[in-house]
């Protein structure tokens, strides 16, 4: 058994059907360049070394993540990289989430949390993972990257 699939049958009973929705739409959707493995305990989605051999914070063996899906004892957490770097994508997503969403937005840099089962905008999350694509993604890393250097 894969570390990502050992990882989906140990979530708790309450989020499972919730996180498994939610790691569909995403891999329905998600531009197939990025590839799935485990990183930092939870599935994730990546761009390969083979594509971005510099790595995560310049180490060449750890793959540059893009968006992980981890369930939490009181919540789904959908960490989107890319969002916190690009100010258009933040705020389409911020205003589409209230238009379908009842409940305040749960969200910090990077991670948007679902605290609800019952209140998972799964189009939403879907149409979020189509925005970026993984040159995309890189170059907004890279900008990012080459500034805290300076």
């Amino acid at each position: 058994m894969d570390e990502v699939q050992e990882y989906v049958e140990n979530i708790d009973v309450k989020w499972q059907e919730a996180y498994q929705k939610v790691a569909k739409i995403i891999a329905e959707n998600i531009p197939k360049e990025f590839v799935l493995q485990m990183q930092y305990g939870m599935p994730t989605y990546v761009v390969p070394l083979s594509v971005f051999p510099t790595g995560y914070l310049g180490r060449e063996d750890e793959p540059l993540p893009f968006i992980s899906l981890a369930a939490q004892k009181r919540h789904l957490s959908l960490y989107h990289m890319g969002i916190m770097g690009n100010k258009a994508l933040l705020t389409w997503f911020q205003d589409e989430y209230k238009k379908t969403i009842p409940t305040k937005l749960n969200m910090g840099k990077s991670c948007i949390r679902f605290t609800n089962p019952k209140n998972i905008p799964y189009a939403l999350i879907g149409e979020l993972v189509t925005k970026m694509s993984m040159e995309d993604w890189v170059a907004i890393y890279t900008r990012f990257a080459e500034k805290d250097k300076q």
